[in-house]
């Protein structure tokens, strides 16, 4: 079976003075049969040329599913007088979450329940296999319960493209109401009245700009609470833990405008709580502090890494400063229950988090919540009370499956109420984690998180995953999956390149706009770093990336085409400048301040197109390829891998070479690629199969 070869037609762009004949354009007409037409015909030639994998696919995927707990449920989570929890089931697709009553309103230790047991009142709030029934892609926005516990609001998505469906349910007689609104973002916020809710719709190109609020049972009359003009910006809605007020946050990528009304008002008028101002960003949370109602506000005015100051919620700009900026601690976020706050940070390239008391007389000391692992990554779980006597908290690291513990506040007792299972004969003592570093072109030391199995031999094949951008931080997890491929002898490795947030706002800002292919070199040291050491050899090495992260890769690909053996591109990111170039594209303008504008700056423009992974395609040896789309993607165009691959097929030194560049599409999957566990696992399968056999893995049993 032969490549396909799409046609191509000159489609001609032309910005400051700039020329470029774009000959695969024509393939965004999503509608049109030859769009259609090719995109299965890549889809067949992938599956022709893969076909002798289909053993390993099997194989990787009776792996995964036989480590996997497939009847469990999650640790309980109190809210009022109920517990709630979410089961799974063995052969089934989705989710049911649920919820059981409270036997002793004084007992805050969650129940030991057991999924092969009928649980005694348990009620079943939404079964997402019902939900899904004739659909072929089903993703579940909000499931969120009202204050009082009555009413359930949910949204769902049935195509991939991120526009929600909301509806609601009554828990005490299980009857849908007839209130069903179309066509809105994911989250829903219920106000503290129990019949008011909260919710954002997105513009034409998919910004989420206008925040409504509903009366249950007023359908067709909903209010219009905010609308945001400046198209750089988003808008979210929430209500603080407090349940005191409603916030609704306007931003873009680099200025913050926060609003606040109360919560139990239905008719709530909304104060800004501080003028935006051009690169200002804050956050805010409602404590109590002293018996007054306090914001506290984590803010980046003068200070990079950000600082954490507090003020009167009737006068916020008369505020005082309670954690100074630092150089070497990024602040993430601050949570306020009754008695305490929960300061989550970054230091060392690693998230953690401290546990600080409140009380009549203000402030007490401040305590870092510890674990032992060099790599552990720990935050807060579930904790949607304001007033409880204990804090879960979660840890997990590449060799630690996800822990769940109750921290008791009163006397600092940690209790462990569950590990991830992961049935078989796992031992984290099998295999080891550590923390390397590379050095890059300019001198900055690039953080580099390894994990492999204790026996493993060098130089091995290695599979090193990046993303890059956002401040988005690629924190030590563990998988269960990626056992399958640490198992047979891979490594697996993270680049923490800049453009990302490990090392704080400053690892960020010069992984952007003018300075972005730092983010590119970043990633090409560490790969030649790991195979000076002798850990690999590129022809054992795979890089791997989705989205921003497949841009990443992509532009790897052309800078440093000999230092991989494969690599592995998730609805990449592989054509920018066309994206960004078109601001009726969904999200573009929002992401001028990530990227640059290059309609009105030939600086930004040239730049871009110097990284652009498409543009930069040239006769060259290119590693193996595989990328991995999506038909109703609304955040990366199914568009811009197809031009990427139609772009490397053509350029191919021999007819052989169309093998090395693969395209797959799934034709009902959105971002987050297709849905159901057992159909992301088979699809994990095909993407491990393709790494190991281009880095020449053992494809055997570990």
């Amino acid at each position: 079976m032969k490549a396909p070869v799409a046609k191509r037609i000159g489609h001609r762009r032309e910005h400051h003075g700039d020329v470029f004949v774009d000959h695969y354009e024509w393939l965004r007409e999503k509608t049109s049969q030859d769009v259609v037409n090719y995109l299965e015909a890549e889809n067949a030639y992938t599956e022709h040329v893969t076909a002798d994998l289909a053993p390993l696919r099997q194989q990787i995927f009776d792996e995964i599913k036989a480590r996997t707990k497939e009847t469990d449920l999650s640790v309980p989570t109190r809210r009022g007088d109920w517990w709630y929890y979410g089961r799974s089931f063995a052969g089934k697709q989705y989710g049911v979450q649920c919820r059981c009553p409270v036997e002793d309103p004084d007992d805050w230790t969650p129940p030991q329940l057991d999924e092969d047991t009928e649980i005694p009142g348990e009620q079943i709030l939404l079964d997402e296999n019902v939900e899904a029934e004739g659909h072929d892609f089903f993703s579940l926005g909000a499931a969120s319960v009202s204050v009082d516990g009555n009413i359930l609001a949910y949204s769902v998505d049935v195509k991939g493209d991120e526009r929600y469906t909301l509806r609601f349910k009554d828990l005490r007689t299980g009857q849908r109401y007839p209130d069903e609104i179309a066509g809105i973002g994911a989250g829903v916020t219920w106000a503290a009245d129990n019949a008011t809710v909260y919710y954002v719709t997105v513009d034409d190109a998919w910004r989420p700009d206008t925040v409504w609020r509903h009366r249950l049972g007023a359908q067709d009359s909903d209010e219009r609470v905010y609308h945001e003009p400046d198209e750089r910006f988003w808008v979210g809605v929430g209500r603080t833990r407090s349940n005191k007020y409603i916030i609704i946050a306007a931003g873009s990528a680099v200025t913050s405008e926060l609003r606040y009304g109360p919560a139990e008002d239905p008719q709530a008028t909304f104060q800004t709580i501080w003028q935006r101002r051009e690169s200002v960003e804050y956050a805010v949370e409602h404590a109590v502090v002293g018996g007054q109602d306090r914001f506290l506000i984590l803010h980046n005015d003068g200070a990079e890494n950000f600082t954490l100051v507090d003020a009167p919620v009737d006068d916020p700009t008369a505020h005082r400063t309670l954690i100074e900026h630092r150089d070497d601690v990024r602040l993430d976020s601050v949570d306020a229950f009754d008695g305490h706050l929960v300061v989550s940070f970054r230091s060392e390239a690693l998230p953690r988090i401290a546990l600080w008391p409140v009380d009549g007389a203000g402030y007490g000391t401040m305590r870092n919540i510890t674990f032992d692992s060099e790599l552990m990554s720990v935050g807060l779980s579930a904790n949607p009370n304001w007033s409880a006597p204990k804090l879960r908290i979660g840890a997990t690291s590449f060799v630690t499956p996800v822990r769940i513990y109750d921290l008791d506040l009163a006397t600092g007792e940690r209790t462990l109420l569950r590990e991830q299972p992961v049935l078989g004969d796992y031992s984290p003592h099998d295999y080891i984690e550590r923390r390397d570093w590379a050095i890059a072109e300019d001198g900055a030391r690039v953080p580099i998180s390894i994990v492999h199995r204790a026996d493993m031999q060098a130089p091995a094949p290695m599979l090193l995953y990046g993303y890059g951008a956002y401040e988005s931080c690629e924190d030590p997890r563990f998988s269960i999956a990626r056992l399958s491929l640490l198992d047979r002898g891979m490594v697996f490795a993270v680049a923490h390149v800049r453009g990302g947030g490990e090392l704080g706002r400053p690892w960020y800002e010069h992984g952007k706009l003018l300075e972005k292919r730092n983010s590119f070199t970043d990633f090409i040291a560490v790969g030649r770093h790991l195979v000076d050491t002798g850990v690999t050899r590129p022809d054992r090495l795979a890089a791997y990336g989705g989205s921003a992260g497949g841009l990443l890769v992509g532009a790897v690909t052309n800078m440093a085409p000999d230092l991989f053996a494969g690599v592995l591109a998730a609805v990449p990111f592989v054509d920018p400048l066309t994206t960004i170039l078109d601001p009726s594209l969904p999200l573009t303008v929002t992401e001028w301040d990530e990227w640059g504008n290059p309609l009105d700056d030939p600086e930004v423009y040239r730049y871009m197109k110097s990284y652009s992974p498409y543009e930069n395609v040239d006769t060259r040896d290119y590693p193996a390829i595989l990328a991995m789309t999506s038909l109703n993607d609304t955040r990366v165009y199914y568009v811009e891998p197809a031009k990427w691959v139609a772009a490397l097929r053509h350029v191919q030194q021999s007819p052989d070479d169309g093998a090395k560049v693969l395209l797959k599409t799934e034709m009902n999957a959105g971002h987050g690629g297709i849905s159901g566990r057992y159909e992301r696992w088979k699809e994990t399968a095909f993407q491990y199969a393709w790494l190991l056999d281009v880095t020449k893995a053992d494809s055997g049993d570990g």
